[in-house]
C-alpha cells in the first residue's frame, strides 16, 4: 500500500477532473431531453460524411423527426455491410475518427460474434462513464481508495482484419492504454489476457491478487467470481507456496512468452504466504474473504438479469463485501451508470450516446412507437436502441429494460435480459426474466440452492410441459422436491398470467425437475462458448431455452413430478 500522503496527492490529482464531470452529468440529468437532442446534433455533424452519413442523408437532418426517417431501426447486420468495408481499411465507411484502434468481439451470447469499431471517440465515452462510476463508489467507500484493483482483462489481438486492424477483446486493450498513474493500481498483468485455460487464467490471476488488500475486485459476470473463489479453495497449497517462494506454477501449461513476462513481477512474500496459510487452517478453506477484508473492498459486478444463482452463492466465499452493479454496458456502449449499492438500476447515461425505446409489447411492430428518454414511465419495460458517437445508429442490441425511478429528470434503467429469449408451447410467452424472478422468489421461499440452472419446454403429445434442468449436487436423490416444484409453479404463475391460464386449463402440464450430472452446466457453457468463440467474462448462461428438443440433448438422470 502506498504511503497516505502519495494516496491523497495523487487522488487529487486523479479526482478533480472526474469531479467535474460528475457535476456536468448531474446537471445533464436535469435536462436529459435538451442533452439527448444536443448530443444526437454532435454526433450526425461529425459523421455526415462517412458512407453511412452519405448513404442516410445525414446533412438533411434537422431534428429527431428526420433521424428517424432517414434512418432505420436496425440490428447489427444493418450495419455489418460497413464493418465489413471497414475491415479491409475503408475506415470513412462508418465512423469520422481517422483511426480504427481495435475491432471488440462480442461475447457470442446469443449469436456469432459481432465487431464493433472502437475508435478514440469511442474511448472517450468509456473512460467517462468508468470514471463516474468509480467515483461514486470511491465516494460511498472510503476504505478502497486507490487501493489495488482485480480486473480480468482478455486478449486484445486473437486475429487481425485484412487490413491489419486487431480484432479481440477490449479490456486487454484498455489495460495497455491506461494512464501510468491508473495502471499501477491493476493487480493482475497484462500478459494474462493471452492465456487461454481458463483455470491457468484464474490461477494467474489470484497469484497476482492475493499479495495485497485489494480494493475492487471487478467482472461483469459473477459467475467469473464465483470460479475464482473455486480455483482458490482447490488450488490454496500450490498458491500459498508459490506466493512463498515467488514461483509460478498454474494448473495446466500457459505459453512460454507468457511466462517470460509474468515470472519478473513475481516476487516472495513469505509473512503474506504465512497469514494466508493460517486463515486457510482456521477456515478449513481459503476463501477471498479471509485474504481481503469485506469491509475494505468492493465488489462490481452485474446484478440483473439471469445471474440470480451465482449472486446467491458469493455470500459464501466473499461474506458481506458489498456489491455495486457494473451497469448495463456491452461491447457496444455503456448504457446505465449505477450510483448506489444492492440494486441493479443505473442511471441512463444520457452524455455519451443518444438512446431511443420501444416499448416491451410493440418490437415486433412494423411501425412501433419509438421514444426518448424524457417520455419514459416508472415501472415500464423497453427495449433499448444506441446511436453512438463511434458508428452505430438506432442499433437494436435487443436488451429489454425496465424504469426503476428517475435520477433527476432521467430515468434509472434495471436490465431485465435479452428480449430474444421466450419460450412458448400453448400461447404463454414465458420469458426468460419471468423465470429469473419466479425462481429468486421460489429460492428464498424455500431455502434452496441452485448452482446453475435452465427452464426449457417439453414436448408431450398429450400436454407438454416445462423442465427446469438443475445438478445432482443441488437434488440429491433423497431430496423431495415436491415443495420446490409447488412454490415454482405457484411463482410462474404469478409472473405470467398466461401460463397460469394455461395451467388451470390443463393445455400445460405441471413444471418437472430434470435432474442432469453434476458439472453439466459448466461443460456446456464451455462448449457453447467454443461454438460462439465468446469472452467467458461477458458470457451469459441463458435460464430459459426456447428449444423444444432441448430435453433430448440433455443427460437427463432422474425426471421428478412434484409429488411424485
Amino acid at each position: 500500500m502506498a504511503p497516505r500522503f502519495l494516496v491523497r496527492a495523487v487522488g487529487k490529482i486523479i479526482a478533480r477532473p472526474v469531479r467535474r464531470r460528475l457535476r456536468q452529468f448531474e446537471a445533464a440529468c436535469g435536462d436529459p431531453q435538451a442533452t439527448q437532442i444536443q448530443l444526437l446534433g454532435r454526433i450526425l455533424d461529425f459523421q455526415a460524411d462517412t458512407g453511412f452519413g452519405r448513404d442516410h442523408a445525414f446533412k438533411t437532418i434537422a431534428g429527431v423527426a428526420d433521424f428517424r426517417r432517414n434512418v432505420p431501426i436496425g440490428p447489427y447486420d444493418y450495419h455489418a455491410p460497413y464493418i465489413a468495408r471497414m475491415q479491409n481499411g475503408e475506415i470513412n465507411a462508418l465512423v469520422a475518427d481517422p483511426v480504427v484502434h481495435m475491432f471488440a468481439l462480442t461475447s457470442g451470447t446469443t449469436a456469432a460474434r459481432k465487431l464493433i469499431p472502437i475508435t478514440p471517440s469511442y474511448l472517450a465515452s468509456y473512460r467517462q462513464g468508468w470514471n463516474i462510476w468509480g467515483l461514486r463508489a470511491m465516494r460511498d467507500h472510503r476504505p478502497i481508495i486507490l487501493r489495488p484493483i482485480v480486473q480480468l482483462a482478455g486478449d486484445p489481438e486473437e486475429y487481425r482484419t485484412p487490413a491489419g486492424i486487431p480484432c479481440g477483446n477490449l479490456s486487454g486493450l484498455t489495460v495497455t492504454m491506461q494512464k501510468r498513474i491508473i495502471k499501477w493500481l491493476y493487480c493482475v498483468p497484462g500478459a494474462s489476457g493471452k492465456i487461454k485455460d481458463s483455470a491457468a487464467r484464474y490461477y494467474v490471476a489470484l497469484l497476482f491478487s492475493i499479495r495485497k488488500q485489494i480494493g475492487m475486485l471487478l467482472s461483469a459476470n459473477p459467475s467469473t467470481l464465483v470460479q475464482l473463489a473455486r480455483t482458490m479453495e482447490t488450488h490454496q497449497e500450490s498458491l500459498i507456496r508459490d506466493l512463498f517462494d515467488g514461483t509460478l506454477t498454474p494448473p495446466s501449461p500457459i505459453p512460454d512468452f507468457v511466462r517470460t513476462a509474468l515470472l519478473p513481477k513475481l516476487k516472495k512474500d513469505a509473512d503474506r504466504a504465512r497469514l494466508l496459510e493460517a486463515a486457510a487452517r482456521r477456515d478449513g478453506a481459503l476463501r477471498p474473504s479471509a485474504v481481503w477484508e469485506p469491509a475494505k473492498t468492493l465488489i462490481g459486478t452485474w446484478t440483473g438479469g439471469s445471474v440470480g444463482p451465482y449472486l446467491r452463492q458469493l455470500p459464501r466465499y466473499y461474506a458481506d463485501t458489498p456489491i455495486r452493479d457494473l451497469g448495463l454496458l456491452a461491447s457496444e456502449g455503456r448504457m446505465t451508470l449505477p450510483l448506489e449499492d444492492a440494486t441493479p438500476a443505473g442511471v441512463l447515461d444520457v452524455t455519451t450516446h443518444y438512446f431511443e425505446f420501444v416499448p416491451e409489447g410493440e418490437i415486433d411492430s412494423p411501425n412501433p412507437t419509438v421514444l426518448g428518454a424524457h417520455e419514459l414511465e416508472d415501472g415500464k419495460s423497453y427495449f433499448i436502441l444506441l446511436t453512438t458517437g463511434a458508428g452505430l445508429y438506432r442499433y437494436h442490441i435487443s436488451d429489454l429494460v425496465r424504469v426503476n425511478g428517475f435520477f433527476h429528470k432521467t430515468p434509472k434503467l434495471e436490465f431485465l435480459g435479452k428480449g430474444n429469449r421466450f419460450a412458448n408451447l400453448t400461447g404463454e410467452k414465458l420469458s426468460e426474466h419471468q423465470v429469473t424472478q419466479a425462481m429468486d422468489v421460489v429460492c428464498r421461499a424455500t431455502g434452496q440452492t441452485i448452482s446453475a440452472y435452465s427452464l426449457a419446454p417439453c414436448w408431450d403429445e398429450s400436454r407438454p410441459y416445462y423442465g427446469v434442468f438443475a445438478e445432482e449436487c443441488d437434488w440429491p436423490a433423497n431430496r423431495d422436491a415436491t415443495p420446490f416444484l409447488h412454490a415454482l409453479e405457484k411463482s410462474l404463475g404469478d409472473q405470467n398470467i398466461e401460463y397460469d391460464a394455461k395451467r388451470q386449463s390443463g393445455r400445460l402440464g405441471p413444471v418437472r425437475l430434470m435432474v442432469v450430472p453434476t458439472g453439466v452446466w459448466a461443460k456446456w457453457d464451455r462448449d457453447r462458448l467454443d461454438k460462439t468463440g465468446g469472452s467467458p467474462e461477458q458470457y451469459k448462461h441463458p435460464c430459459l431455452i426456447g428449444d423444444t428438443n432441448f430435453r433430448a440433448t440433455m443427460s437427463v438422470l432422474r425426471e421428478v413430478e412434484a409429488g411424485v
